[in-house]
């Protein structure tokens, strides 16, 4: 914005608005810190020793005086708020259409690994002109991942999934830097952001070695972990379905020892899919007994991401299988969607 000589390039769409509100707060700020000191020196001189200035200690008072200097400040600070509260909620809420990119932080790496099965180190392609979300995860300490040029940062966590997203509108070549403390070798950790031409971006996904997609990945560690013996398609295990669960409302015991708790309504998110592969006991599925095992500290972060990517793909648009397929009668398991959980008409043939 404006091209101060100071502030980074401007390269996404939040960029000039990041810039415009910390203009904003530095000019609110200015004018408040000007006009104190004005009063401080003031004030020092009009009272300094000596001076003739009236020391009577009156006591006046004026209602519209303070009723201006009372309000005047509340409502900048309110506007204030206000105007970093949108850009906060437009930071934190990817359009639907979004491509999808997993990062995995480690010491002192960054991985990233595109949906068509493209990976890359320290480096990350990315096309201009479409919305970009990031979700990231580390496999030891707290890192962040921060781009200046697109005033965009978010904490990434071992342990969970945070996300980012942005829309790049320049082509070119951006830093990547850490700027969490993350051991000896932090400076060390950054990279570069490509943006390119849409079609110059599919040419580049064309061009990579690793031709099989992330959901494709999954799909085979699906079958390599033993997921599809409870959760496949030919199963008869009563488990909880995981076609067209991605996305949805899904009914969890209040406590999970405790199957007459109650329920509680959670939507199917990267989170939870992770959370059930490696702390199922914590998060059980209201009419479904806590069977699964852990795999913490089995499966790696990245089988983990292609895993949870498959399941996405399974899951959004896509019929939940019939009680009758999964072994079940009338009456068991846990309804597949809101409307089944609130008592109306079931996908499988009946109401839970």
């Amino acid at each position: 914005m404006w091209e101060f000589p100071l502030f980074p390039d401007s390269a996404s769409t939040f960029a000039p608005k990041v810039d415009a509100l910390y203009i904003g707060l530095m000019i609110v700020s200015a004018a408040f810190t000007f006009a104190f000191c004005f009063f401080v020196l003031f004030f020092a001189v009009k009272y300094r020793r000596g001076s003739k200035a009236d020391r009577s200690n009156i006591r006046d008072s004026s209602p519209l005086a303070e009723a201006i200097y009372i309000t005047v400040p509340t409502l900048i600070g309110i506007g204030l708020f206000m105007w970093g509260a949108i850009i906060y909620f437009e930071l934190v809420s990817p359009p639907g259409d979004s491509i999808e990119i997993y990062v995995t932080g480690k010491q002192w790496m960054w991985k990233a690994q595109h949906p068509e099965g493209s990976s890359e180190i320290n480096e990350l392609h990315i096309p201009a002109g479409k919305p970009v979300r990031l979700i990231m995860t580390s496999e030891d300490v707290i890192h962040s991942y921060y781009i200046p040029d697109f005033r965009a940062k978010q904490d990434v966590l071992p342990g969970r999934y945070t996300s980012m997203w942005f829309h790049p509108t320049k082509v070119g070549r951006f830093r990547l830097f850490c700027t969490e403390y993350c051991g000896t070798e932090h400076s060390r950790m950054g990279g570069w952001v490509t943006v390119m031409e849409p079609a110059a971006y599919e040419a580049w996904l064309e061009g990579s070695s690793e031709t099989t997609g992330l959901a494709a990945e999954g799909e085979a560690l699906f079958r390599q972990y033993h997921c599809s013996g409870c959760h496949g398609a030919n199963s008869t295990v009563k488990a909880p379905p995981l076609e067209g669960v991605f996305g949805g409302p899904v009914p969890l015991l209040n406590d999970p020892k405790d199957p007459q708790s109650g329920s509680k309504i959670i939507v199917a998110d990267e989170r939870y899919v992770r959370d059930s592969i490696l702390r199922p006991m914590e998060e059980v599925v209201a009419g479904y007994e806590p069977l699964m095992p852990s795999f913490a500290g089995q499966i790696p972060e990245d089988d983990l991401l292609k895993l949870v990517s498959y399941i996405k793909s399974i899951g959004r648009g896509r019929q939940t299988r019939t009680l009758t397929d999964r072994g079940m009668s009338e009456g068991e398991g846990a309804a597949s969607n809101i409307t089944d959980f609130m008592g109306g008409t079931s996908a499988n043939g009946g109401t839970n």
